[in-house]
């Protein structure tokens, strides 16, 4: 059983960093692809961006490329989201999600993070 449990979120105006970290604990960390979703107020869950545990492949959503940078530090067992340039329509709650060995740009995931909220004002 694997445990994540996010942190780093909050408010910042439009143009303003954020970096949200995952901390994950009870599994061989560096067997798990890593990824980051967030959910808008009324809006489904979506994918933000995925990093892999062999290669450190990443993958983001287009919406997000060339301003957020997905990162992992395997000895910290922690994965790391840093948003840049961020925009209103970025508000939402960030969730984390491990999957064991296949990295995934969908819902099917593991294990989830309880989430932590970003806002960002205009």
């Amino acid at each position: 059983q694997v445990q994540l449990v996010e942190s780093g979120g909050g408010s910042v105006q439009a143009g303003g960093s954020l970096r949200l970290s995952c901390a994950a604990s009870g599994g061989t960390f560096r067997r798990y692809a890593m990824g980051w979703f967030r959910q808008a107020p009324r809006k489904e869950r979506v994918f933000v961006a995925a990093i892999s545990g062999s290669d450190e492949s990443t993958y983001y959503a287009d919406s997000v490329k060339g301003r957020f940078t997905i990162s992992r530090d395997n000895a910290k067992s922690t994965v790391y989201l840093q948003m840049n340039s961020l925009k209103s329509e970025d508000t939402a709650v960030y969730y984390c999600a491990a999957n064991l060995d296949v990295l995934r740009v969908d819902l099917g995931y593991d294990y989830w993070g309880q989430g932590t909220q970003v806002t960002v004002s205009s």
